[in-house]
């Protein structure tokens, strides 16, 4: 199992997209470190959206060209589902495909085959790797799951990704141990579908038994978030948890996409509005004071006025205060490309709307942390997270990557202003 430890003279690597990605890219930085690749530039890139892709090729060009000597490397998702694409680039020394980006021999000086893109589908387990550090963060990421088992209509990430894989409670246990004793103070479980964790390993553990089992073996960790919940796949372990388990951060980001029934169905989500705002009401009544994000598409194919204000009312009905808006955007080999679609100015004005929206419930879930006092977690420069995931800015006595306690004086818009104590 390789130890891996970001240096001073690292190559570089810019992840674009999820968090997995920031993960993923701990390692190939590591690999083409190990692999005397000094002048490589590895961009991770993504594919959720057509928008993603086409940052994925802006960053690859604009890199070459500040950088005509570097070895630049393409891999992850966008690669892995087009690799033709990426192979024919002049900007480009080398393609690496989902699975071949975790190994270290795909980063070898004198590769033979500059392009590596395997099936995806066909991969069973996940790639073994203990990641200590995270060049330039506070906040440190562990892989628990790979890969996808459900097939939303709009989605082709599991396509990049493939099948769910899921990491045995033991690697985890001993990657955030390791972490914790390199002086991270918080620790988020990320994935693709990290409420599918353990439907592939023996006696099938869910996300709250290995979660539970983690702070257990891990009692010196200060703070573990969740990246993204699927409403309709939490478990029971994981609602005890969140009712008992100060250690567990109070901000849980939802898959949400929609908010209006119908279109939920077309999207094939196994959760319903309903289910959304029943998730939050239960775990505002475990955790009062807890904080919810979640992710929407505006402008699904078939979606009316209607549909849509449903969606947006959703907002306020499941008091939602942290969004990810995304405007929809076909993706090629999916059932919702083939769907009757909603013009384009129309979702780039859902998308605003669901902005403006979202930008209102933020400051109003700002003004209620006035005059409280929060931890933060110092990330730079007297800025950070509190434990409702909420930005702050201090003035007083902090130290990065610290956790200390902050009386809120004020708000703005997006961020709260508060004092050390």
């Amino acid at each position: 199992m390789n130890a891996i430890k970001p240096e001073d003279k690292a190559p570089q690597v810019v992840s674009l997209g999820c968090r997995l990605n920031t993960y993923e890219g701990e390692v190939m930085r590591s690999h083409a470190r190990t692999a005397g690749l000094d002048n490589a530039i590895i961009v991770n890139t993504c594919a959720v959206t057509k928008e993603a892709e086409r940052q994925g090729l802006q960053m690859l060009r604009r890199l070459r060209r500040e950088n005509p000597n570097a070895h630049i490397v393409a891999a992850g998702c966008a690669v892995q589902l087009d690799p033709a694409r990426y192979a024919a680039m002049p900007e480009v020394n080398r393609v690496l495909g989902n699975e071949h980006k975790m190994k270290a021999e795909s980063f070898h000086a004198d590769l033979e085959t500059p392009v590596l893109v395997s099936d995806i589908m066909t991969v069973r387990e996940t790639a073994e790797h203990l990641v200590e550090a995270f060049d330039g963060r506070t906040r440190a990421f562990v892989q628990i799951q790979q890969g996808c088992d459900h097939r939303c209509t709009f989605c082709i990430i599991p396509f990049a990704r493939g099948n769910n894989r899921s990491v045995p409670m033991g690697r985890i246990v001993q990657e955030v141990r390791g972490l914790v004793e390199g002086g991270y103070r918080e620790v988020v479980l990320t994935g693709v579908d990290i409420t599918g964790y353990g439907s592939d390993l023996p006696g099938t553990p869910t996300l709250g038994q290995m979660t539970r089992r983690l702070l257990q073996a891990v009692p010196e960790l200060p703070r573990l978030r969740l990246s993204s919940l699927d409403p309709a796949e939490v478990d029971e372990d994981l609602f005890q948890l969140i009712a008992d388990e100060p250690r567990l951060m109070p901000h849980f980001h939802i898959s949400a996409q929609a908010g209006d029934d119908m279109i939920l169905k077309r999207m094939k989500r196994r959760h319903l509005r309903a289910d959304i705002i029943a998730f939050c009401e239960r775990v505002r009544a475990l955790r009062p004071g807890a904080v919810f994000g979640a992710d929407i598409i505006a402008g699904f194919p078939t979606e009316t006025d209607t549909m849509f204000d449903n969606t947006l009312a959703l907002i306020d009905d499941a008091g939602l205060a942290l969004l990810h808006v995304f405007p929809y955007s076909i993706r090629p080999g999916t059932p919702a490309a083939q769907m009757p679609q909603v013009k384009s100015d129309v979702v780039k004005a859902r998308a605003a709307r669901l902005r403006e929206k979202g930008r209102a419930a933020l400051a109003a879930q700002l003004t209620q942390h006035v005059g409280t006092t929060v931890r933060v977690l110092i990330e730079r420069d007297g800025h950070g997270h509190s434990e409702h995931y909420l930005s702050v800015s201090l003035t007083g006595n902090c130290e990065r990557g610290g956790i200390v306690a902050a009386r809120i004086v004020s708000a703005t818009s997006d961020v709260l202003h508060g004092e050390v104590t």
